[in-house]
């Protein structure tokens, strides 16, 4: 921003010292339309600026005298000698208010309002600033450091610049093989060095870092977003890239419809997106890079994609095309329709699109100052447009490469190294298709120049030579058959047919007079088939790691057995303490009682179940059991099974914690097993699910002697009274008893005579009989 303010600063100031000549012969002849049209615009720029860098004070005072002299244009209000004052004390202020910031002296709004009053017709103005404010900001004025340049002679500057460095050149190879003396070296060696220096200074005169063109984007993106009801988040990198300054107001609009196009055609509605499986908010990932003589700037977004099926049958049903034509067509040919002159996808015209009128201007604005845009479409996950423009005229560091019997240079601000393939610490793989080259502790794919190019290698007798250049997205090896030279060559866009083959940044002539292209390694690799994840793909992979099952946490103990086991944190409830000897056995089982219950105790070495103080409680939500052990040790998280059990067991298999191998206890074995002999319902947290029966026995006692444990261990809850709120699932009573009407709750009757009595009575000593009676009468 503080780039931003200070070119406001200087061209106010530049605009104001050549308008005062406009001014005063305004003034002489307020009928002037030139005049008045030349004072319009600087109002106008500077409330357009004033409003993006927020300078309110500044803006109200323009937007004040644009009114004013929007009223004059129009021709509803005629200019006399007090409205001329008037605009005038506003730009005079204006100057003065812009000189207090760049000054950084207070300058208070006395005034001010009266200056707006006096715009008024019938009004008059008063001096709104005094003199010692107004010294006060000449005596803190800094000194104007910049000079504005006409382009052509900026032009011609690096021209001439490309010329000398050219002759630098061809003068180093005609006296590299001479014996010189010291002192002719040394002179030639300073001369090279400010060759080098007026080299950076010239090229940096038309140079402007991309931020200017990325700036507005938060503000563009958030509007749209809201316009068309969608949640969008933005992110930029590479605003230090510096581009023409001209490039920069070439490319500003076609941005801007790219990334209304992206939030408007590509990201979905946030109800799509929830269905899609993705995120609400969109993500728009906007980025600039330098690639040789180019500068790349990329739009990531991670909606829909291109509809091909769409542009496919409004092109046909527009007659530009047949279907037929269009289905033969590649589908980076068919992506490309979007490009085609009057084509929407969009059946209706909005704020924001649907006139058919923005790809194609896009393309064509691109197309004529030299540059290529492509289009990388991924259906259902996003789409990637690269816009690839040249620096202008550009001197550029470069490394000169033979392949076959053709140079090329690889710009060296992208070379990493450059190593012989046939090294001691280089290895070639394959894998599939793809060449792989090791070179130390790094694997990094390869591609062959001459094989991309289809020409004939012939490497030296010593082998070809790897470069190991950088791209977005990794490290790209490319085999080459002898590296030549260094040099510093002038660089320019190669012809359109040439540069939209991708493979090349540009065109040079070197001091040898035989032209040579620069490579684009990028789309070298891309021409190999090699692809090289984006922005966004590195943002999808690592929202995707983070949102990853972590893993299962486990509980690491010490078994009875003395060895170590693993058992899922999930099933247990609880690490319960507990004293020596309160195990016990009971009809081959072992038990034990806690919080008032009676829970199963699974152990792996019964021998050792006296000794036991420590028990993990286990629970799958509706039954409880516990598991006795020696030791709780750690909580890990357990890997993949690295052998799993041979048959249905304790041990579900071996795992490997830290390159130990530990089995793992399998829960559903243990449940399996063991959960038959607590009654289902009991346990979690004291729920009970059972169905319960009402034993009424008169108060004899007898039911809750005799039928109480075998109903509960068949997995009933029998009580002899009722909560308040309970229903009984049946009621058992005696059949020699009178039985209290217990509603559409079923009712087993127990006789005490073995006889058959025929009134649908059980035998109440006969176990299966009576268990069958209760079944059918719960349901189950």
């Amino acid at each position: 921003m503080d780039d931003l303010l200070q070119e406001f600063i200087a061209e106010t100031r530049e605009t104001l010292e050549a308008l005062s000549t406009e001014v005063v012969a305004w003034e002489a002849a307020p009928e002037d339309r030139a005049r008045l049209d030349a004072i319009f615009r600087f109002v106008h720029t500077v409330k357009g600026s004033c409003g993006f860098l927020d300078l309110p004070r500044l803006l109200r005072l323009s937007h004040a005298a644009e009114d004013t002299l929007c009223e004059v244009r129009d021709g509803t209000r005629r200019p006399d000698r007090a409205l001329v004052d008037a605009v005038l004390a506003i730009v005079d202020r204006i100057g003065e208010l812009v000189e207090a910031i760049d000054a950084g002296l207070p300058l208070t709004d006395e005034g001010e309002d009266e200056l707006i009053a006096a715009l008024a017709p019938g009004a008059s103005i008063a001096q709104a600033t005094t003199p010692v404010a107004a010294a006060a900001i000449a005596q803190g004025r800094t000194p104007l450091r910049s000079v504005r340049l006409n382009v052509d002679l900026l032009d011609r500057m690096m021209s001439g610049m490309s010329d000398m460095v050219l002759v630098r050149n061809e003068l180093f190879r005609r006296l590299r093989d001479l014996d010189l003396d010291p002192a002719v070296e040394g002179a030639l060696e300073r001369l090279s060095a400010s060759v080098a220096d007026m080299r950076d200074a010239v090229t940096r005169t038309r140079m402007q870092k991309i931020e200017t063109l990325f700036s507005p984007l938060p503000r563009i993106v958030r509007d749209t977003a809201a316009a068309v009801g969608k949640a969008v988040t933005l992110s930029v990198d590479g605003s230090d890239v510096e581009l023409d300054r001209e490039m920069i107001e070439v490319m500003r609009d076609p941005l801007v419809h790219v990334v209304r196009n992206a939030i408007d055609h590509g990201i979905e509605s946030p109800a799509e997106r929830r269905a899609a499986g993705k995120r609400e908010s969109g993500r728009l990932h906007v980025a600039a890079r330098q690639s040789g003589n180019q500068i790349v700037i990329e739009v990531i977004d991670d909606g829909r994609g291109i509809d091909t099926e769409r542009l496919i049958a409004k092109m046909a049903g527009s007659g530009q095309r047949s279907e037929a034509e269009l289905r033969r067509m590649t589908q980076r040919q068919q992506c490309e329709l979007v490009f085609a002159p009057g084509l929407s996808s969009r059946d209706v015209a909005t704020e924001i699109s649907g006139r058919g009128v923005g790809m194609d201007v896009v393309r064509s604005a691109i197309d004529q100052i030299g540059g290529r845009i492509t289009l990388d479409n991924k259906p259902g996950r996003g789409l990637r447009i690269a816009v690839q423009v040249p620096l202008t005229l550009s001197i550029v560091s470069t490394i000169v490469v033979r392949a076959g019997e053709h140079r090329f240079a690889i710009s060296r601000q992208t070379i990493g190294e450059i190593v012989r393939e046939r090294g001691a610490h280089i290895r070639i793989d394959r894998l599939g298709d793809i060449r792989i080259a090791q070179i130390r502790d790094r694997r990094i794919p390869m591609v062959d120049l001459c094989e991309v190019l289809s020409v004939e290698s012939r490497p030296e007798a010593c082998g070809k030579m790897l470069v190991v250049v950088g791209i977005a997205g990794g490290d790209l090896a490319v085999s080459v058959d002898e590296v030549l030279d260094t040099e510093e060559l002038v660089v320019k866009p190669a012809a359109p047919a040439v540069m939209a083959t991708g493979l090349f940044a540009g065109q040079t002539l070197p001091d040898t007079g035989q032209p040579m292209l620069m490579l684009d390694c990028a789309g070298v690799a891309s021409a190999a088939g090699l692809t090289f994840a984006d922005a966004m793909d590195r943002e999808l992979a690592t929202e995707a790691e983070e949102v990853a099952d972590p893993g299962i946490a486990a509980l690491l103990f010490d078994d009875l057995d003395g060895r170590r086991r693993v058992i899922p944190l999930a099933v247990i409830d609880r690490i319960e303490r507990i004293r020596a000897g309160s195990l016990q056995r009971s009809g081959g089982r072992i038990w034990l009682s806690i919080d008032g219950r009676v829970l199963p105790v699974a152990a792996c070495a019964v021998e050792g179940i006296d000794r036991v103080t420590t028990v993990l409680r286990l629970t799958d939500g509706m039954v409880e059991l516990a598991y006795a052990i020696d030791d709780a040790v750690d909580i890990v998280m357990l890997p993949e099974l690295a052998a799993p059990a041979g048959e249905f067991g304790p041990s579900g298999g071996i795992v490997l914690l830290k390159g130990e191998q530990v089995e793992q206890v399998d829960p559903l074995w243990l449940f399996e097993r063991h959960a038959r002999d607590v009654a289902p319902g009991v346990g979690a947290r004291g729920s009970d699910a059972r169905p319960t029966c009402l034993l009424a026995d008169g108060g004899s006692g007898w039911m809750r002697t005799f039928l109480r444990p075998m109903l509960e261990q068949a997995g009933y809850r029998a009580v002899e009274r009722l909560k308040d709120d309970e229903r009984p699932a049946l009621v058992l009573a005696q059949a020699e008893g009178p039985v209290a009407a217990a509603g559409a709750t079923p009712v087993v009757r127990l006789r005490a005579s073995v006889a058959d009595t025929g009134d649908g009575s059980v035998y109440r000593y006969d176990r299966e009989g009576v268990l069958q009676a209760v079944r059918q009468a719960v349901g189950r």
